[in-house]
């Protein structure tokens, strides 16, 4: 019963590794582009759940105590509430960690290196114009990729 508390190292030794670790993969995913963040597939998930337990060594260091689990939970929920928190309150901090807009489309000109570059497909956008009530691209005023992985489509005044 004692072995399920007993920490196999000092308690900030889970700490640094949390730290460490949590920052690696907000660095691999920011690395990984906006769409695989904003738009799950089956694909994406499968690939969550396996980094998460390529990382759990990592993170754990072999320790299976309950008590270095609580630490390491903490831990990352602490850091997601510093991530939080900076990005609330500081627009540098938040165009750091989330990234910035990019401007796929403007006044009916879609750019096409944008598309290729942030991995939307054609019938994503098409998709995100059908969504926004927008039949026709010359409609677009503006369509941006947003950090959040949503396409949000500007339309301009028609007049019939």
């Amino acid at each position: 019963m004692q072995d399920l508390w007993q920490l196999s190292a000092p308690w900030w030794h889970f700490v640094l590794r949390g730290v460490v670790m949590y920052g690696l993969v907000t660095v691999l995913l920011r690395v990984s582009g906006k769409r695989a963040i904003g738009q799950f597939t089956p694909f994406d998930m499968i690939l969550l759940i396996l980094i998460g337990n390529a990382v759990q060594n990592g993170i754990n260091g072999g320790d299976n105590s309950l008590t270095g689990a609580g630490i390491m939970a903490v831990t990352l929920i602490g850091l997601n509430y510093l991530v939080a928190l900076g990005s609330a309150r500081s627009q540098p901090f938040r165009h750091l960690v989330e990234g910035r807009p990019t401007l796929l489309a403007e006044n009916g000109v879609v750019d096409q290196q944008a598309l290729r570059r942030e991995l939307v497909s054609h019938e994503d956008f098409l998709n995100a114009m059908r969504i926004a009530g927008c039949s026709e691209v010359a409609h677009i005023r503006r369509a941006t990729l947003e950090t959040n992985g949503h396409i949000l489509i500007e339309t301009r005044e028609t007049t019939n």
